[in-house]
């Protein structure tokens, strides 16, 4: 095919990308000019933190590699019908990115193995310096191979993009420790600011539509108006002046200077409207740029973000983990979620993952962390096993980049430093708790009496507690897995509620809703839930019945009980299950639980005993960096070697099991499947269908894929293929016992 512009020009433009409009013609994206604009958008972030003239350079250099004549031809000749010419790997594809880093290690020095890693790894994700089973792919390897600067010899580069007179001085926030999250910080800048010339160049109207979000003053007024009305709605009650109080002491401490807070208080204390109230009268009073609200499990962030978004409308942005395709493509990256909304409601997996992370897509939000509020809901639910180096990046996140931490949840996790004979644990120093009295607030909210069992020793069958749960005209079951709630549930009389993670967001939010519904008309219900139902999910049943797991477990079971407080007394009763929970961290939760309380006489509800339930519990994990993620990030550090690739690639909350998400059938989401498969991802498009996705094992997914029950719809991204794989009582129909960690993300 002829190329997209006349030979007799040719050694006058080069191309960074080129689009082919309706009427055929081309339009072209001149080299020069995505330079400078790169440069000058991963300057203006990075400038946040201090690292403008590390963030302009990475942006000026970047793409250096398309100067060469290797990368002009391929782009020429593949651009009118390869949407994909600009991204590297693949076959016939140029590496232009090599290029970059070793001119950034030429000029810098030293300085520029820095440079080198975010230039290097701006497609295919930031490298490993050591080799591993895949040399080739280590920034030690690649910085060996000068053909590709060699190639750039006879081209004509801008002495402004060569030599732009910047000599950057700033050190990595945090030293040592903090090169590697400051690395991928500026990686972020890079990419964000890479991906939005490309997406203003290639659509126009898209990135004009950015940005198109109300000032977190007028958030701020939105939500006192939705709090007076609220307030004047609610009846007079114990419970309700309580919350009133919890939302008074969190207005007051927002003007506190910023840092790490806790809200220790019980279930049903009205902590996450307040924790919002807190995040965003302390987010204006200091200046900082959105509210980040992290919730422990996709399976109940519908909730949140349904409230959130009731308040504020389009300015909350609900993102989580289940529709990042792996392969990346032209418009997957340009698709990828940037968290440029004032407020953002996001998963544990979603935002520490990518705080690890060596993706493009993957980094491409954390410069918007900078000068954040972030709301650790349920912080009591972070997976021991990567304590150690959550916490560390927490603190630097804290000290070096502005960020203001809330960590609200009833049950208090033990996360102050400490140490013992050979060892140190890393904790979170100086948090100051909002609430001048939580024990007083325990008194105030008891609500109910919890029924340990009388013997851990014997187990239950499902026929026997399901015998039991239907002499309860209103019951709330919840268990631990979803495979025993699929059991259960199938014991149970006609009418029962399923509720597990097996169904998609969307139909959970149905579901639930109907259950408040009906709840509120006093229409008696029974309903079993896996333990999405216990963090945020606000329902309020007389008898709550709870198989045996983590003392905090329980006690947000008992949140779901007598929760308005209309009931002198609810009734919490935990039994014995029939086996013991899968292995992992709900099993070390179920064993912890039965040591401290073989006490009989030991309140379950205590506040007191939660700091030592969590204490055993960290103690029976085998280590809180299980995977290394600290060594492999800092050992090496000071010679600028570090592992960035095998560290992401480890960093893995979801427990023992490797998940793939499906889209379901279920409402509107077949069009919106469709459109999909006719168009490929689209940002609006991509936050649509999260709410029609389930997470399964990859091992039952590519079964799926066999039998054509599921069929890749696009690169990296699955559906349903076949009606009969969901059902809307109980969701996706597969067998096979589901582990509970699998509901994380």
């Amino acid at each position: 095919m002829n190329p997209p512009w006349p030979p007799e020009q040719s050694d006058k433009r080069y191309l960074a990308h080129v689009r082919q409009n309706a009427d055929g013609s081309f339009l072209i994206h001149d080299l020069e000019d995505h330079l400078h604009a790169v440069a000058t958008l991963a300057r203006e972030y990075a400038s946040d933190f201090g690292a403008s003239d590390w963030g302009q350079l990475a942006g000026l250099w970047h793409d250096l590699g398309k100067y060469s004549s290797a990368f002009q031809d391929y782009i020429a000749r593949e651009s009118g019908f390869e949407p994909e010419a600009h991204i590297e790997g693949g076959k016939g594809r140029v590496n232009h990115s090599s290029a970059g880093a070793l001119y950034a290690l030429e000029k810098l020095g030293a300085k520029g193995r820095l440079l080198a890693y975010l230039i290097a790894g701006h497609h295919a994700g930031l490298p490993d310096w050591y080799a591993d089973e895949q040399a080739g792919s280590s920034l030690s390897k690649r910085l060996e191979d000068a053909q590709h600067l060699q190639a750039l010899s006879g081209a004509s580069i801008p002495t402004a993009i060569l030599q732009p007179g910047i000599t950057p001085a700033g050190k990595p926030a945090g030293g040592e420790t903090g090169l590697a999250l400051w690395l991928r910080m500026l990686f972020s800048c890079l990419v964000d600011g890479d991906f939005l010339d490309t997406e203003r160049f290639m659509d126009g109207g898209k990135a004009q539509s950015r940005g198109e979000f109300s000032s977190l003053k007028t958030l701020v007024d939105q939500l006192n108006k939705h709090m007076t009305t609220l307030t004047a709605a609610a009846m007079p009650t114990s419970v309700n002046r309580v919350r009133a109080e919890v939302l008074r002491q969190c207005r007051e401490r927002a003007l506190d200077s910023p840092g790490i807070f806790s809200l220790t208080v019980p279930t049903g204390g009205g902590k996450t409207l307040s924790c919002l109230t807190f995040a965003l009268i302390h987010a204006v009073h200091h200046k900082k740029r959105r509210i980040i609200y992290v919730i422990p499990y996709t399976s109940i962030i519908e909730q949140t973000a349904g409230i959130f978004k009731d308040i504020f409308g389009q300015n909350v942005v609900e993102h989580h983990s289940n529709l990042d395709p792996e392969k990346e493509t032209a418009k997957s990256r340009l698709a990828s979620e940037n968290w440029d909304a004032p407020i953002i409601v996001t998963t544990n997996v979603q935002f520490f993952e990518s705080l690890f992370s060596a993706r493009p897509s993957g980094c491409r939000k954390l410069h918007n962390i900078v000068n954040s509020v972030v709301v650790l809901d349920e912080a009591q639910l972070l997976n021991p096993e990567f304590l150690q180096p959550i916490l560390d990046t927490i603190n630097l996140l804290m000290q070096h980049y502005g960020v203001t931490f809330l960590l609200s949840t009833a049950t208090q996790p033990a996360l102050n430093s400490r140490e013992g004979f050979g060892w140190t644990f890393r904790g979170l120093n100086s948090v100051s708790e909002i609430m001048t009295d939580p024990d007083a607030l325990y008194r105030d909210l008891e609500r109910v009496t919890v029924e340990m069992p009388k013997d851990f020793h014997a187990r239950r069958g499902w026929e026997e507690i399901a015998a039991e749960l239907t002499t309860h005209d209103s019951v709330l079951a919840i268990v631990n897995t979803r495979s025993d709630c699929r059991e259960l549930h199938r014991l149970m009389p006609d009418g029962t509620i399923h509720l597990s993670a097996t169904m998609c967001g969307e139909h959970r939010s149905v579901v639930i809703k109907d259950i408040r519904e009906r709840l509120k008309k006093n229409v008696p219900m029974r309903v079993i839930s896996t333990q999405l139902v216990e963090a945020g999910v606000d329902i309020d049943f007389p008898v709550v019945y709870r198989a045996l797991s983590g003392l905090d477990s329980i006690a947000q079971a008992a949140g779901r009980c007598n929760r308005e407080g209309r009931m002198k007394r609810g009734k919490v009763v935990v039994f014995m299950p029939p086996k013991q929970s899968p292995p992992g961290t709900l099993r070390k939760a179920e064993q912890t639980t039965i040591s401290l309380m073989s006490d009989s006489e030991v309140d379950p509800m205590r506040r007191g005993l939660f700091s030592r339930y969590f204490e055993h519990f960290y103690g029976m994990t085998d280590s809180l960096d299980k995977y290394d993620i600290s060594d492999l990030l800092t050992r090496d550090a000071r010679e600028l070697k570090i592992q960035f690739r095998t560290a992401a690639e480890r960093f893995k909350l979801i427990d023992d099991v490797e998940t793939q998400a499906i889209l379901v059938w279920y409402g509107e989401s077949q069009a919106l499947i469709g459109k999909l498969k006719k168009d490929g991802p689209e940002r609006w498009l991509i936050r649509k269908l999260q709410r029609y996705s389930v997470n399964m094992p990859r091992r039952v997914v590519d079964k799926l894929v066999e039998t054509g029950e599921v069929q890749e719809v696009w690169p990296g991204i699955f559906a349903q293929a076949v009606s009969t794989l969901y059902d809307n009582e109980v969701g996706v129909t597969v067998g096979g016992a589901l582990a509970a960690e699998q509901l994380i993300g």
